[in-house]
């Protein structure tokens, strides 16, 4: 297992990303991002630009991306996004190289439900699409819940609502190594504090956090 997973790291280290649009080698005139944060609501470590085992075989698979063209392929990855989910009701937060979609479970799911609202299916087509035209990226889903409810049901949600956003993403052609997904419940820090419905519903969300593959 040992050899395998240094093989996997000689390969990321040997190759280079190219520029989805022209298919030219990224080298750059984009400097890389500051240093990353974790978005608000993530968890720390992977979410933050850390490493679970996926970068490198991300980067066995694909490609990793050359250190100097991180920020561009990361910029053009991120206008892409924006204009697939303008109106979506899908925030977008840039922080360093690191890109969050924060979707809104109400108007992904019924309440109560991990079932993905069939209106909904065009936007996540779209990001699908994107994602896959970028893929020196590790992508994570979390599922987050508001205070409403037991802490052992918002759990189970979260988790099955990650879950069914990743499965989503794997059925609409994202490389399966590229994905992980949690169910954070109530944990994590809310968005809003809960005074009334409408702050509940801003809490309860998926988060999709892209962090570039880099050699």
């Amino acid at each position: 297992m040992r050899i395998l997973a240094l093989a996997a790291c000689g390969l990321a280290l040997s190759a280079c990303a190219t520029d989805p649009n022209s298919g030219q080698a990224i080298f750059g005139n984009t400097a890389r991002g500051a240093a990353i944060g974790a978005l608000g609501g993530a968890a720390v470590g992977v979410l933050a630009g850390g490493d679970d085992g996926r970068n490198a075989a991300v980067g066995a698979a694909v490609g990793a991306i050359a250190g100097a063209g991180v920020g561009r392929y990361m910029d053009q990855q991120e206008a892409d996004l924006r204009k697939a989910t303008t109106a979506s009701g899908v925030t977008l937060v840039r922080n360093g190289d690191q890109i969050e979609l924060r979707m809104p479970a109400d108007i992904t799911f019924a309440k109560g439900s991990a079932d993905i609202q069939p209106q909904f299916h065009t936007v996540l087509n779209d990001v699908a699409t994107i994602l896959t035209r970028y893929p020196s990226t590790t992508i994570d889903v979390v599922g987050h819940a508001s205070t409403e409810g037991s802490d052992s049901f918002n759990m189970t949600l979260s988790e099955q609502r990650a879950q069914s956003f990743a499965s989503y993403l794997r059925n609409r052609g994202v490389q399966p190594v590229r994905i992980a997904a949690y169910g954070r419940g109530e944990t994590q820090p809310l968005i809003a504090p809960e005074q009334s419905e409408a702050d509940r519903s801003v809490n309860r969300r998926v988060q999709v956090v892209l962090n570039p593959v880099v050699q």
